[in-house]
């Protein structure tokens, strides 16, 4: 499923037009301003009971290795983002 199939398919089950699907889609999920990015660019967390939770967790530095030439570089930190399954996404699927 692509944005565009997301977007008919919210725009069906709500009852809405696909522009307004469309806007709704994009106020979630748009990078970097959808809500769901600004959200955790804040570092908070975002929960969807049942769905899922999402997540930033801190990656630290550390070594690595180029595989074309095996010389060492340094990885820097980062952040990460995370979504961890809920149990009835885990049920629903199984």
């Amino acid at each position: 499923m692509n944005k565009n199939d997301l977007v008919a398919a919210v725009a069906d089950q709500a009852g809405l037009s696909k522009a307004d699907a469309t806007k709704a889609v994009d106020a979630i999920f748009d990078v970097p301003s959808g809500i769901l990015s600004a959200a955790l660019k804040k570092g908070d967390e975002v929960r969807l009971v049942g769905f899922g939770n999402f997540v930033v967790t801190k990656r630290a530095a550390s070594e690595g290795r180029n595989p074309r030439t095996g010389e060492k570089i340094q990885i820097p930190a980062s952040k990460q983002p995370k979504f961890k399954a809920g149990k009835g996404l885990k049920d629903s699927v199984n």
